[in-house]
């Protein structure tokens, strides 16, 4: 998936949890496919999962994630990984790895979206009630969630002229342009999870019931987790999300120009052959952005 990504397989878990962690040496282990874009997640057992990150840029998300997951977790309405335990380096590995708990469901569209909006919402806007204070700022950290959408300015541009063969280039820009035309958020920062789609959202019970993969969060503006809007939700689920969270014009303007960015940026850099589900989770969200103007 990516030039700089290192092998993991069953085998160098194994060798790692004997040597670092021996009590869960013995237990079960299975691969989660298909891999996330960073980290690679075998299960352990029942109850646990072993989160390796397949680049080193990923080594600082996760130390970030730990840290913080135990103080966001408890209040919020969804259930979130609980970090368990830390590994180091080792057995040819060469980043430290986590073990959390393993949480059971799905990630699938949840059939009823009204539903899904309200859960949405009530997530958001539990997590931006929590104190920001002392939170990281938007940084590599997170990969910039969070930050000025004009700091995206120069990729979401290139990335769209490397699509201009396959995309509406004209149209994109055109949505590109109104996002930036939108005034910054002046308000204080707010905790963001900074990746909410399909792919990190948990259903059991057909209903949203975890948030997976925390690695971008961070403090800052709320537009990025607004972007959710267009990537798991059809239109008039969209307004009653909009509605329940309270999101004001500006906002969502950003939140769409984020989207957009997103689309485009994950489908000017995988192909269906390094990454199907990404390109077309990505497809999809490109299409609700460009046949929802508001």
């Amino acid at each position: 998936m990516h030039a700089d990504e290192v092998d993991i397989d069953a085998g160098i878990v194994r060798r790692l949890l004997a040597t670092q962690l021996p009590r869960w040496a013995g237990l079960p282990l299975e691969p989660v496919l298909p891999w996330g874009t960073d980290n690679a997640l075998f299960r352990l057992g029942e109850d646990l999962v072993v989160r390796l990150p397949r680049r080193e840029r990923t080594v600082a998300t996760l130390k970030k994630e730990r840290r913080w997951l135990a103080k966001l977790g408890p209040r919020l309405p969804l259930a979130v990984p609980a970090p368990l335990a830390e590994g180091e380096p080792g057995e040819g590995y060469p980043f430290t790895w986590s073990v959390y708990s393993w949480l059971d469901g799905k990630t699938e569209r949840v059939a009823d979206e009204a539903q899904l909006a309200d859960d949405l919402a009530r997530f958001l806007a539990a997590l931006q009630r929590i104190d920001p204070r002392g939170g990281p700022e938007p940084g590599e950290h997170n990969f910039f969630r969070g930050c000025p959408l004009e700091l995206r300015d120069e990729q979401a541009r290139a990335s769209i002229a490397a699509l201009a063969s396959t995309i509406d280039a004209d149209e994109a820009i055109a949505a590109w342009e109104a996002a930036l035309r939108a005034p910054k958020w002046e308000s204080e920062p707010v905790w963001i999870h900074g990746d909410l789609d399909t792919r990190n959202l948990l259903v059991a019970e057909g209903g949203l019931s975890a948030v997976l993969d925390w690695g971008s969060l961070g403090v800052g503006d709320p537009a990025c987790d607004v972007m959710v809007a267009w990537k798991v939700l059809s239109r008039d689920a969209r307004g009653e999300f909009r509605d329940a969270l309270g999101v004001d014009d500006a906002t969502w303007a950003r939140g769409r120009g984020w989207a957009l960015s997103q689309a485009v940026d994950a489908l000017a850099y995988y192909t269906p052959e390094t990454n199907a589900v990404l390109v077309d989770e990505a497809s999809r969200w490109l299409a609700e952005v460009l046949a929802d103007p508001d």
